[in-house]
């Protein structure tokens, strides 16, 4: 059987591998495919983490503790500007921004904030929405009947009949 790699090859492999990779302000796992690592940031996906590969130029499938310095540099550029290196606006996560009309793509703990000042609004304009987020019900459509029993209270169930006592007999 012929040998892919070697000896001199995995040697410098090794010494090269990051157990773990800084991307984004995010320690990212270094064992795992560089798709896979990505999704570990908050705000990113695996349809996202493939096609900010792709955009950057790095093969999806390699580790992510091999990436070197470079590799890095052009993902971090690609993820924190991603329309601008030509990734199409219905990719981003927040299309049509509510304060700024832009499309954004949002990461990490600023998603979290994003989203509850959103909620917040909501409830403030008091939308159908935004009642429905006060009161903890579902918002999209979903029955409530015998789902989401937490804002309802315990169930209760139903008691039957005592039986009749027998009458005498005449």
């Amino acid at each position: 059987m012929k040998a892919f790699f070697s000896a001199d090859t995995i040697m410098a492999e090794q010494q090269t591998f990051k157990h773990i990779v800084r991307i984004a302000q995010v320690d990212v796992p270094g064992d795992k495919a560089i798709r896979i690592a990505l999704t570990k940031i908050k705000g990113i996906g695996i349809n996202v983490a493939d096609i900010l590969c792709t955009v950057a130029g790095i093969d999806k499938r390699h580790k992510a503790g091999n990436l070197s310095a470079d590799d890095v540099e052009k993902l971090n550029n690609v993820i924190a500007n991603p329309l601008s290196h030509g990734i199409p606006a219905w990719v981003c996560n927040r299309r049509k921004d509510y304060e700024t009309g832009e499309d954004q793509h949002i990461l990490t703990s600023t998603l979290n904030f994003v989203q509850d000042n959103d909620i917040k609004r909501l409830k403030k304009i008091k939308t159908l929405r935004g009642i429905r987020h006060q009161k903890k019900l579902p918002l999209r459509g979903q029955r409530t009947r015998s789902n989401f029993r937490r804002s309802k209270g315990k169930v209760i169930g139903v008691k039957k009949k005592a039986p009749a006592p027998a009458k005498k007999g005449k």
